[in-house]
């Protein structure tokens, strides 16, 4: 088939959740589709390129377009859209769309039109009219990353417990209320619904009951986390007890460090003075900064590669209470033969078994026993890595990425239906 893919950011280097989903979609979609790529980018970034994915046709770039805090705080304010919805709106972005859509139904020299227009995260879905105008033969797929409205529902939960985070608790009372409409606005418009676990399927159906929806897990390459790390990085673990990894300027990464630390951490800490704990991410939020002050803690800021992190841990800990979708960071410590501390919301969209697989726990003390526990007894950390990534084979994008084509397939039949 002939697919075309519109990405929010660029896929390329895959260090971070959306990147590495749409690096490892495309990786597999090229193997059996022709395969063109039009995609958001970071301002001043260097030149990039897919030169890992040569069979790629790279439609184009358009910058992310850049609001001030005031013309959002007036687009809230003044508009009844959710600010999803808002985020990526781009003349440029769209002109490039409706050029390559516009030549792709001429059918003239090679040209044909796009069977599948398959749009990644919710940024993008203000596209689907456009899509719908220009190139009406082609089948539209929503990549859904979270369940954008349930995802703003725990948010607002979270702050509403904090008074300094009110403003952002009243931020996501208006979000959660625009979401809902804008998000059941997709799913209905779109042709198919991909998601990445059955809670986020679930959520989406308490929407659009009897949604057309398939599950396809975010996915990497497994063998990067099992391989030693001699040849990167000097070939020098870096050896931390903790680890949490993540892009530190997202919401929910943000707080659940801040739990962490401040509920959690002076636990273990009184325990185990001598605990060390790397936090391993690019854009370190000012809300964390301070954390750095803090004996045993580090914050590394961007890093070249995660896996002599993972080597080096003894524990990875996953303390959510904000989040929807799957988390990237599990898979790759599940991978990396890490034992696992992790909240029920951290693990939620995954089929593992406290104590068998991982230790489960949601409030500060059993999290911290947990956490100590692991750290004294290396026998039952090796038990628990070992289950772990033993699962972990299940997420590499070999057997993850072709259940895409069962959704090309469904719709292919859709097609010679209505005709």
């Amino acid at each position: 088939m002939k697919i075309l893919l519109l990405t929010p950011q660029f896929p390329y280097p895959p260090e971070q959740g959306t990147s590495l989903r749409n690096y490892f979609i495309l990786r597999g979609l090229k193997l059996d589709h022709e395969v063109c790529l039009l995609s958001n980018i970071e301002l001043n970034t260097e030149s990039q390129t897919l030169a890992e994915l040569p069979d790629i046709s790279l439609i184009g770039t358009v910058p992310i377009p850049r609001r001030s805090n005031k013309r959002r705080f007036a687009q809230i304010i003044t508009s009844k859209q959710a600010d999803m919805a808002l985020r990526l709106r781009n003349d440029e972005f769209e002109a490039l769309l409706v050029h390559e859509l516009v030549a792709a139904s001429k059918f003239t020299g090679n040209s044909k039109p796009y069977d599948i227009v398959q749009i990644e995260g919710i940024e993008l879905a203000h596209l689907i009219p456009t899509i719908r105008q220009f190139s009406p033969q082609s089948k539209i797929v929503y990549d859904a990353h979270n369940a954008e409205t349930n995802l703003q529902r725990r948010a607002l939960l979270a702050d509403t417990s904090r008074l300094s985070r009110w403003p952002a608790a009243a931020y996501s009372w208006i979000q959660v209320r625009r979401l809902h409409t804008y998000e059941t606005w997709v799913c209905q418009k779109a042709d198919w619904i991909t998601v990445v676990s059955d809670e986020d399927l679930h959520h989406l159906r308490e929407l659009v009951p009897g949604l057309q929806a398939t599950v396809i897990p975010n996915c990497i390459n497994v063998e990067d986390y099992q391989q030693d790390t001699n040849g990167s990085d000097n070939g020098i673990a870096k050896e931390f007890d903790l680890l949490f990894t993540g892009k530190m300027d997202y919401r929910p990464n943000i707080d659940a460090v801040l739990w962490f630390a401040q509920k959690v951490w002076p636990i273990i800490h009184q325990a185990r003075p001598k605990t060390t704990w790397a936090i391993v991410g690019q854009k370190p939020h000012n809300r964390i900064k301070h954390l750095s002050k803090f004996e045993g803690i580090k914050i590394t800021g961007w890093v070249q590669k995660i896996p002599p992190y993972m080597k080096g841990s003894k524990v990875y800990i996953m303390p959510f209470r904000v989040g929807s979708g799957t988390r990237f960071k599990l898979i790759e410590a599940m991978a990396a033969s890490k034992a696992v501390v992790s909240t029920s919301l951290g693990c939620e969209g995954f089929p593992l078994v406290d104590g068998q697989d991982l230790l489960i726990e949601d409030e500060p003390q059993g999290f911290a026993q947990a956490v100590v526990r692991l750290l004294d007894q290396p026998e039952e950390r090796s038990r628990l890595g070992q289950a772990a990534q033993r699962l972990a084979a299940d997420y590499d994008w070999r057997v993850v990425i072709p259940k895409f084509n069962d959704v090309y397939q469904a719709l292919l039949n859709l097609n010679v239906q209505e005709e």
